[in-house]
């Protein structure tokens, strides 16, 4: 078992070197703007806007797309993790100040001792709303919200964060009376699809959605205003326009640079036709500085992206893969074998991993954004979380099951109990710990894609995008590598077993 020890000391030594690197990299070549946006595509496009503005102002950007939702969007802010990033007033109402006023100036009031500043309008209100069949709605005479109250069969098909919200399904139902069934929640994308198919009725939508257009909907008249506006804004960090001068002039010519029909007509461009988000914000930006846009990129087909999505986020899905595979041995071994050689104390040990892996991975990768902010650390210790348990629970089984006879065997010739331990024991749990490592590697594989969210990159950046733009074409372009990676650890872990177990232990192929 001295190969496993020193394969052990190995990995601890590189995913130190890995993290101090890696640490060292992001300090020398952290951005002077870093811009955040949240998981859909008004605010991915809007973000790229700011990006590529600051971009021709001179100043050193970059745009951390998809970071998720209001709360943990805002929350990287707080941190600093983001400087910038898109909103809206009706949502930092809602969502951040709770219940306050949805105007700028109130606004910028309850957020400036957080030290977190509120721009001007960028010219434009993308209030929520109810949407539902032209048809439909036309055979059910249904034209307003306050008319839904008397159809209390229609199936509601609405997104997370409006279920969530005060000033979304929580309070309409109050405000207008409703008598509905418990809605469906789906991601806003698929709710459009639902409706089309006719497996919902209604959805919640955004002033601004192209889809509206797309599937023929009719947008339902507010009639007793529930909805408070949702002004779009930038918020940023307060000392930002201090540390960046420039950003200054951002905000200037940002301020009512967008009216509804152009925001639309950008939605469109990325969700119906196919154009990246740097090209549609970069047309805008042309188009605003009197120059020609560019002409419109080809969209790559699946196989051309697949292999660009390996090029561009394969190195940063590894690195996510290896480095927190290495913190899992590093933890979970000394776990497992503690849990062997301390039965009572094991017990308890057992039931913490198990209940790491129980914790919604989402959940668990954005508790770290407070103490680690956003980008591959916290993502690297919620998934050396997520690796624990099949490593700490093969380690102690394979121990556990070791033959009594050769355990008196080795206490026969004398052996000490860390002899008997690293001479007898381990070498015979060796094929055991190793499949608990190989588990580990794989379910990480999968788990990694979910750090997108958080900024961390890797495989799942092309999955969340497909996601919000409902493109099955560009989910796989993410989920192929993935599972390309996971066949390439199983080749890579058979290699393995060769150097670590022992001959006598090894399975024969027929």
């Amino acid at each position: 078992m001295r190969s496993a020890s020193c394969l052990m000391r190995w990995m601890g030594s590189a995913f130190l070197a890995l993290v101090l690197a890696a640490s060292s990299r992001a300090r020398a070549s952290e951005p002077t703007l870093r811009v955040g946006s949240k998981r859909f595509v008004e605010s991915y496009i809007l973000a790229e806007v700011v990006t590529q503005f600051a971009r021709g102002e001179n100043v050193t950007a970059t745009h951390k797309q998809g970071l998720g939702g209001t709360a943990v969007v805002f929350r990287a802010l707080e941190e600093g993790a983001i400087d910038v990033y898109p909103e809206y007033t009706g949502t930092l109402a809602e969502t951040v100040v709770k219940g306050g006023a949805a105007d700028v100036d109130s606004l910028r009031k309850a957020l400036a001792p957080r030290g977190i500043a509120v721009s001007d309008s960028l010219g434009f209100d993308n209030t929520y709303a109810l949407a539902m069949s032209r048809t439909n709605a036309s055979n059910a005479g249904v034209t307003k919200l306050s008319e839904l109250a008397s159809h209390p069969a229609f199936r509601w098909a609405l997104s997370h964060e409006f279920l969530g919200r005060r000033d979304g399904w929580q309070g309409l139902v109050g405000h207008y009376g409703l008598r509905a069934a418990a809605p469906v929640a789906m991601d806003h994308a698929l709710a459009y699809e639902a409706v089309s198919r006719g497996s919902a009725d209604i959805l919640d939508v955004y002033a601004t959605d192209a889809k509206i257009s797309r599937f023929d909907l009719l947008v339902l008249e507010d009639d007793r205003r529930f909805f408070p506006p949702y002004e779009s804004v930038l918020v940023y960090r307060s000392e930002l326009p201090r540390r960046v001068p420039t950003f200054n002039r951002i905000l200037n010519q940002m301020r009512n640079a967008i009216d509804a029909r152009t925001m639309r007509q950008m939605n469109a461009r990325a969700e119906l036709d196919g154009v990246p988000f740097t090209q549609v914000a970069g047309d805008f930006l042309a188009e605003r500085s009197g120059n020609v846009p560019r002409p419109k990129s080809e969209r790559l087909g699946l196989a051309s992206g697949t292999l660009e999505v390996i090029r561009n986020h394969g190195p940063r899905h590894l690195m996510l893969v290896s480095v927190s595979l290495a913190l899992s041995v590093v933890l979970g071994l000394p776990l497992g074998i503690f849990a062997y050689t301390r039965r009572r104390l094991g017990v308890v040990v057992l039931a913490a991993a198990g209940v790491v892996q129980t914790i919604p991975s989402l959940a668990l990768f954005c508790f770290f954004i407070p103490l680690l902010g956003i980008g591959p650390v916290p993502a690297l210790a919620a998934l050396s979380l997520y690796g624990l348990l099949p490593i700490v629970t093969n380690t102690y089984a394979g121990l556990v099951s070791i033959p009594e006879n050769f355990r008196e065997a080795a206490i026969a010739i004398g052996l000490s109990r860390g002899e008997r331990l690293r001479y007898v024991e381990l070498p015979l749990a060796s094929r055991t710990i190793l499949a608990g490592i190989k588990t580990s590697a794989v379910v990480s594989v999968g788990s990694a894609t979910i750090a997108a969210f958080i900024g961390a990159g890797g495989f799942g950046e092309p999955i969340s995008t497909g996601l919000s733009l409902n493109d099955a074409t560009i989910i796989l372009e993410g989920a192929i590598p993935a599972a390309g990676l996971s066949f390439v650890i199983d080749g890579a872990f058979r290699l393995l077993e060769r150097l670590v177990v022992p001959r006598v232990l090894r399975v024969k192929p027929r």
